[in-house]
């Protein structure tokens, strides 16, 4: 594994450009409830062309099939989420609108998720991690070597993705060891 390449902050932190976050941006009893209709969402596991996923997921607004490559619209974004989506939106400097597509996941123990990119039709990346810690780590190719770094998501943070962490580096969450679930809204390309 190489060394971190990337900017570190005063607490060795890495600072990526593009990457903002945040601590407890909701409370314990939001963070329960957001739980709770997670799961009530009818979450399914996640397929990706013959793989199946140990995450359970629900995307609203828009989904993006891994099966087929295809892109189409979804059930409409519950009113369950449009108070975290306006908040979330703040936080990114966005308006609400512009997020029009939400993707609720449960990680059980054993489930992580793998070295990616978000897909090309979504910009900007904001999502809210809530139950267990976990660790997101970041990765870009230099020449033959990955430039790598860290950024921690506590229960409750908020993180935003946009310009050169979103499009240049892929980032990954290690398999858990207890349960977590993550909120994640995305605007469309070419509309913010």
């Amino acid at each position: 594994m190489e060394p971190v390449n990337a900017m570190l902050d005063l607490f060795g932190t890495a600072t990526l450009p593009g990457l903002a976050s945040a601590e407890a941006f909701v409370s314990p009893a939001d963070e329960a409830a957001l739980i709770e209709h997670i799961d009530e969402a009818g979450l399914s596991p996640f397929k990706f062309q013959q793989w199946t996923g140990k995450r359970l997921t629900r995307s609203f607004g828009w989904s993006y099939d891994f099966e087929t490559g295809r892109f189409a619209p979804a059930d409409p974004i519950p009113t369950w989420l449009g108070t975290i989506r306006e908040r979330a939106a703040r936080f990114a400097g966005l308006d609400a609108a512009d997020l029009v597509q939400a993707l609720v996941i449960r990680y059980d123990p054993g489930a992580g998720i793998g070295w990616h990119k978000d897909r090309p039709v979504f910009e900007h990346v904001v999502g809210l991690s809530l139950g267990a810690p976990a660790t997101m780590r970041f990765r870009r190719r230099s020449g033959g070597k990955f430039e790598r770094a860290t950024a921690p998501l506590a229960p409750r943070a908020i993180y935003h993705l946009s310009g050169e962490v979103r499009h240049d580096w892929e980032h990954s969450i290690s398999e858990m060891d207890a349960t977590r679930w993550s909120i994640t809204f995305r605007s469309l390309a070419g509309r913010v």
